[in-house]
């Protein structure tokens, strides 16, 4: 049985659509569960469409996070090494990093320089940098003519832009206290 939602203060319209279930019984946790939902569905279609944009430039299969780690590895045209691409992504998980980078490396796309006593870093090759150009074309004529054509759209991005960094914040704040206070696991009755 779904909880009762207890804030009541929202117009009556919108109970036309009962939002409540185990994660939201309350406004705030229906608001909090609709954005989770949409950001899981914009996550899903963004990958989709970089690896479409990617595949009108060049014939190389490559997830999302692969072609943007490409791109955050073109960033500022500066090497990185696998801890900076790390942060700038904001992921902890450094040996599926290692993996996208080798398949990076396989395609010629991003080449390794360094050793481990130096140093690693990695950068893009000459054709990383004619694929990131002309996926960058292909951006513009698409995504950036699609949101260009939608009034006022750039300051709702700004500003959704400003909301999701916080609400990252957020998220790695109570990751942390969860962490914190994780309790130890217990037998379910299946067990």
């Amino acid at each position: 049985m779904a909880p009762k939602r207890t804030d009541k203060s929202e117009p009556a319209t919108t109970d036309v659509l009962d939002r409540s279930w185990h994660l939201s019984a309350s406004r705030a946790e229906v608001d909090t569960t609709e954005l989770e939902f949409a950001v899981m569905r914009t996550f899903e279609s963004f990958g989709r469409w970089q690896s479409e944009c990617l595949a009108n430039v060049i014939d190389v299969a490559a997830s999302g996070p692969e072609n943007a780690m490409l791109h955050v590895i073109r960033m500022n045209d500066r090497p990185k090494s696998v801890k900076e691409l790390a942060r700038l992504m904001n992921r902890d998980d450094i040996p599926n990093i290692q993996y996208s980078l080798r398949k990076l490396i396989a395609a010629n796309l991003v080449e390794k320089q360094g050793s481990p006593r130096s140093g690693v870093t990695y950068s893009v090759t000459k054709l990383g940098h004619e694929v990131t150009d002309n996926y960058a074309a292909v951006r513009r004529a698409l995504l950036i003519a699609a949101i260009d054509s939608v009034p006022d759209f750039r300051q709702r991005l700004a500003e959704a832009t400003q909301t999701l960094n916080l609400l990252a914040g957020i998220y790695e704040e109570v990751s942390r206290v969860a962490a914190t206070y994780r309790r130890p696991a217990t037998k379910t009755s299946e067990d």
